[in-house]
């Protein structure tokens, strides 16, 4: 019963199937290779518009290497406060950025609102020597709280972020997830959004190891070739990636995967919900359950053996009692592999009918 991250289950079959059908024969090294470049043409395809696609192994890599190609060394980057390039990337965005600033902006259940954003921007006015220069808004889809920003409301974000001269990065690590969630298609979850370069996840969703950075505006990509091999990200057997990118893509395999996390996520927090003296701040959108449980149920799924994290937030939504002593905030993340069995049996622990 692990419920602690979908990074805990393996790749699916078909991505798998396609890495070692790739595997025969010699092709061109470091991303030159044919299977690396239908990849990319197939994303400009789902995307429905150009773009420069680049591919990496990890998460962290695809995050801090796209703002280090929009944000310069004195710039800041405004994100909330809980979100992922803020507190789990050991400092790999001012890394990758050379020195730019994280400004954390707080927002309820990991949601930046336009208002509070204002206030942000209005805290950094531009030529202040003293002060970091504004330059990139980075939002994150899923958020850090489960949650998934309505393409209106990336666009009324994106759209303050450009009138104030920033760039628009998106962590989408969970973009899938997202994406299903919103029923909403790729482009208008992202450059007709105003999303200007993307971290595109498929590792939590299926696959091996394998992350894209899209840039929307290929002139904004102009040295990231440079950036990538400088930053040791440049894999030499490149054709690997590309063809997890294929597998992802083909069918709408990336999309039904996602479906499935989302439908595992919507089941267990039902089952959770019925339960008395069990609180769901708020439902799931997609594969991220966000649960406030006694502390007698915590013990006894945790005696059972069930793996989830405990969970910490600033800004809880104001209709929401933020847990009190004797409870506990954790969090529930599903994958498309995650066993049904494992769902009724977390269920019935958490009710106390399981043995």
């Amino acid at each position: 019963m692990d419920f602690t991250s979908d990074n805990t289950f393996g790749a699916h079959p078909k991505i798998l199937e396609a890495i070692v059908a790739t595997n025969s024969g010699p092709v061109a090294s470091y991303g030159e290779d044919p299977f690396t470049q239908k990849a990319a043409a197939r994303l400009s395809e789902i995307f429905e518009h150009e773009t420069s696609v680049f591919f990496v192994a990890t998460g962290t890599a695809a995050n801090a290497l796209a703002l280090g190609a929009v944000c310069p060394p004195w710039g800041a980057v405004f994100c909330h406060e809980d979100a992922h390039i803020s507190e789990d990337e050991c400092g790999a965005p001012e890394m990758f950025t050379a020195g730019a600033k994280i400004v954390g902006i707080p927002g309820f259940a990991g949601k930046i609102s336009t208002a509070n954003f204002k206030k942000a921007l209005a805290s950094f006015p531009r030529g202040q020597v003293k002060q970091v220069q504004p330059a990139v808004l980075s939002l994150s889809q899923l958020t850090e709280a489960g949650t998934a920003y309505a393409c209106e409301d990336i666009a009324s974000l994106a759209a303050l972020a450009h009138e104030a001269g920033l760039k628009v990065h998106m962590d989408g690590a969970r973009f899938a997830n997202a994406l299903v969630a919103q029923n909403c298609s790729p482009a208008a979850m992202s450059w007709q959004a105003g999303i200007d370069v993307l971290s595109l996840g498929a590792t939590k969703n299926g696959a091996l190891a394998c992350e894209a950075v899209i840039f929307f505006d290929p002139a904004m990509a102009e040295a990231f070739a440079y950036q990538r091999k400088r930053s040791g990200h440049t894999v030499s057997k490149g054709r690997f990636l590309g063809a997890q990118m294929l597998a992802y893509l083909d069918a709408g395999l990336w999309l039904g995967l996602a479906k499935i996390a989302n439908d595992h996520a919507a089941r267990l927090a039902a089952g959770l919900a019925k339960i008395p003296g069990v609180r769901l701040p708020w439902l799931p959108d997609a594969n991220e359950i966000f649960v406030i449980i006694p502390g007698a149920i915590d013990n006894r799924l945790k005696a059972a053996g069930a793996a989830y994290y405990e969970w910490g937030l600033r800004d809880y939504p104001p209709e929401v009692i933020p847990p009190s002593e004797g409870e506990v905030f954790v969090r529930l993340v599903t994958s498309y592999a995650t066993a049904s069995a494992d769902i009724d049996r977390l269920i019935a622990i958490a009710q106390g009918i399981a043995k």
